[in-house]
């Protein structure tokens, strides 16, 4: 009987595979008496109640004990914020594990789970991750007024190029100014990170373009800053990015939010016929992918576009037309701009 069930059991945690977004390991470990205990974790009461629902349903004469199943969302959630300027987020708790995305400074996450270091979290979009627990901080970031809109951008100990570093952030991440002198803004980040940068590498969040013409032009002019950043699978930052981090990063600098990885933007986007328009996104399947979208690139308009390219190691501009692979393996095109 525990066979049958274990088998079942599979199949209504199919549903949940998505791991990016999704949390359901539970195991029939004993069947006796009509009795079977479950163990595991799953991420919350709904996925929970659709389990055991679905197994109640399909044996009920069969007694579930649940109290083993632990789920990992709480009413009143464990918050905390990154208070370093960058940290990875793992498949696994390890810094050898998969980097599956990057976590800016000020970036709240809510904690679902320990184990040693590290802290199993969710993101605001729902995205799940191992990250290491030294480098969060329990107070929230300061109410941002800025973006850092520069690669990188150093952090000096008084407003003057001379002046010692004192720090460096990346770009895209939310910084509260508050003060200024000549050229240069004093700011304050989370974990206590504070200095003065160059006026010219932030941008006000009451001065982000709220048209589409607005939202296009930014990103096309904000991509054009990135050449030559190397790639770097699970990267979005100046430092190293992967294709949908790039593009979610140009995104980020223009005031808009898109899900992480490019199969998720591809389904969460609003489609877009040719002739493309600067700050289209253009989707691509491949056979070296593990998904059915497995690359994506803004376009500058038409096919000329700019890309994270693993095989060309970082952020190019390529004319899909004139590329074979990028013709050949080419989908679709969506947007997230406005109008």
């Amino acid at each position: 009987m525990i066979e049958t069930i274990r088998e079942y059991l599979n199949t209504l945690i199919q549903p949940y595979g998505d791991t990016r977004v999704h949390h359901c390991r539970v195991e029939a470990v004993h069947f006796a008496e009509g009795r079977c205990q479950l163990v595991g974790t799953v991420l919350d009461t709904d996925t929970a109640a659709d389990l055991f629902l679905g197994l109640a349903t399909r044996f009920p004469a069969v007694t579930f004990v649940t109290d083993a199943v632990r789920i990992l969302r709480q009413a009143n959630p464990t918050l905390l914020t990154v208070g370093t300027n960058l940290t990875g987020l793992h498949r696994e708790p390890s810094f050898l594990a998969e980097l599956l995305s990057q976590l800016l400074n000020g970036q709240p996450v809510e904690v679902l789970d320990e184990r040693d270091r590290w802290v199993f979290v969710r993101q605001a979009d729902g995205y799940l991750g191992w990250t290491y627990r030294p480098y969060l901080v329990s107070e929230p970031a300061p109410a941002p007024t800025h973006l850092v809109a520069t690669g990188v951008c150093l952090l000096r100990a008084e407003p003057t190029p001379t002046a010692p570093v004192v720090g460096r952030l990346l770009a895209g991440t939310p910084v509260r100014v508050e003060a200024a002198a000549e050229g240069w803004l004093a700011l304050t980040a989370a974990g206590g990170l504070k200095g003065w940068a160059v006026a010219a590498d932030l941008r006000s969040l009451a001065e982000l373009p709220t048209t589409g013409a607005g939202q296009r032009q930014q990103m096309a002019t904000d991509a054009l800053s990135f050449v030559g950043v190397p790639y770097l699978w699970g990267g979005n930052t100046a430092l190293g990015c992967d294709c949908s981090g790039f593009v979610r990063l140009l995104h980020t600098l223009a005031g808009l939010t898109i899900p992480r990885d490019a199969d998720m933007q591809f389904a969460a986007g609003r489609p877009v016929d040719p002739p493309f328009q600067p700050g289209d996104l253009l989707f691509f399947n491949g056979s070296g992918g593990h998904r059915p979208i497995s690359h994506v690139g803004l376009s500058l308009g038409g096919w000329r576009m700019i890309h994270s390219s693993r095989s060309r190691n970082g952020v190019y501009e390529d004319d899909v037309q004139a590329v074979p692979r990028l013709r050949e393996s080419f989908v679709a095109a969506r947007t997230f701009c406005c109008g």
